[in-house]
């Protein structure tokens, strides 16, 4: 068989050069980091699960008209998708105070925002991904005007897809971050929803208890991290012969 040619590899994925021109192949890791990679630990079967939860939103967006790379998944750690170029900013949604928010503000953790956040944050690890304005990211060309109003658009259409799809299986969304490319299709360019949807990527609070089913169990030394993955993709009915049904929501 022959060696596959590694386009980038991130903390948490590994992108291969695709079958065919205009795709890559996504593989999800079981490495896990946070802090900007100064804690860092293998989680053994956590890109399966990051795998088969980010596909099934994924799909789910795309079938409401919500542009993503993602095409389909292909095997348990892989998916196929549409090579796109990556805008450098991270984008960030909020809907309930918690970590980094809480810090800058004061906010009490776990308390309503008056409305849901959009957050801009620039995607430099050496420089920590720093929080930047609308006015930085157009000046410095990282992405124009309109490409940031197609992304805050994008943006709040997912909070509002993830806050009901959530709130129908018992977790509350509280914060979520995004990243966007641009896709270019002969003469035409799109802003498409790129990377990844999971526990990794998202603040998760079971409603009744509060426990987290996050990667914030991984930050904070809360322990059974991928079972708080698990229990996420029992409840959207993606582990076999459990769970409520996500269909029902």
């Amino acid at each position: 068989m022959a060696r596959r040619r590694r386009i980038y590899e991130g903390k948490a994925k590994v992108l291969y050069e695709g079958p065919e021109p205009g795709t890559l192949i996504q593989y999800f890791k079981d490495d896990t980091t946070a802090f900007n990679n100064e804690k860092r630990a293998v989680l053994d079967g956590k890109g399966v699960l990051n795998n088969r939860i980010s596909e099934y939103i994924m799909t789910r967006l795309n079938e409401l008209g919500v542009p993503t790379h993602f095409i389909r998944r292909l095997n348990m750690r892989e998916q196929l998708v549409h090579e796109v170029e990556i805008i450098p900013i991270e984008v960030v949604v909020r809907n309930v105070a918690a970590g980094s928010l809480s810090k800058r503000l004061g906010l009490e953790e776990g308390s309503s925002l008056p409305r849901s956040i959009v957050e801009f944050y620039y995607k430099n690890d050496a420089l920590g991904d720093p929080m930047v304005s609308e006015e930085h990211i157009t000046a410095f060309g990282w992405a124009s005007t309109q490409d940031l109003d197609d992304m805050i658009a994008l943006a709040l259409r997912v909070n509002d897809f993830l806050s009901g799809l959530f709130l129908g299986i018992g977790i509350r969304l509280v914060d979520f971050k995004l990243e966007f490319g641009r896709l270019y299709e002969n003469d035409m360019m799109r802003i498409v929803l790129a990377d990844e949807i999971s526990p990794d990527s998202c603040r998760l609070w079971d409603i009744e208890t509060g426990e987290k089913l996050d990667k914030d169990r991984f930050r904070r030394d809360l322990g059974g991290v991928t079972e708080a993955y698990q229990e996420v993709a029992r409840r959207l009915g993606l582990m076999p012969g459990e769970g409520q049904s996500a269909s029902a929501t």
